[in-house]
């Protein structure tokens, strides 16, 4: 067991760390996500890449597969993990494990109202937890999961999709849906309507 002293210095260090939590569903991770972690990464000493688990919300792809390429696009920032969690108020989550920091994305006017509620509610479940708000660059701002899944099935999407993921997701689009894309098949994921464009 370690002196004193050194136990004592662990301690400091480890309550003087800053520690966020960026969340989403992640269905797929974007360009814009990997923006914010990056960020996220230089901001805070521990960065959790948390997916919120919605059991009533129909995901494209599986949880697995979801954490798999958090895993694979996160790799290169050493103070970042990947987490999960369900049934619980993000405020509630980040203060069962230790963070102190919410980080948000801001891409409109409408995802601005949005997330002053929330940080509002937030601040009201627990007041020592803040949010932080990023503005992404102009060339990803409207990028989502939901726009770069609606661009699945017309003549040439393998590439046009390659300009808005990771490497590692436009692997995991391609191992998905291209067999889909080949039989013809249409198929309603996260409300979003993906089909094959018909001559």
């Amino acid at each position: 067991m370690g002196s004193p002293d050194k136990f004592i210095k662990f301690l400091v260090v480890a309550t003087s760390m800053k520690k966020g939590i960026y969340a989403g569903s992640f269905d797929p991770p974007t360009n814009g996500h990997l923006w914010m972690i990056e960020q996220g990464a230089t901001l805070f000493d521990v960065l959790i890449v948390a997916i919120g688990i919605n059991p009533e919300k129909k995901y494209a792809f599986s949880l697995e597969a979801r954490v798999e390429m958090l895993r694979k696009i996160t790799k290169p920032y050493r103070n970042t993990t990947v987490d999960t969690y369900e049934n619980q108020f993000l405020v509630n989550y980040a203060k069962s494990v230790g963070a102190g920091y919410i980080l948000r994305g801001i891409r409109s006017g409408n995802d601005y109202e949005y997330e002053r509620t929330m940080r509002h509610i937030n601040s009201d479940l627990d007041p020592n937890i803040l949010t932080v708000f990023l503005i992404p660059p102009r060339e990803i701002a409207e990028i989502s999961s939901s726009f770069v899944k609606g661009l699945v099935g017309p003549e040439g999407w393998e590439k046009t999709i390659k300009r808005y993921v990771p490497e590692p997701v436009h692997k995991e689009f391609l191992k998905k849906f291209r067999k889909q894309i080949r039989l013809g098949e249409v198929r309603e994921k996260s409300g979003k309507l993906t089909q094959r464009a018909r001559s």
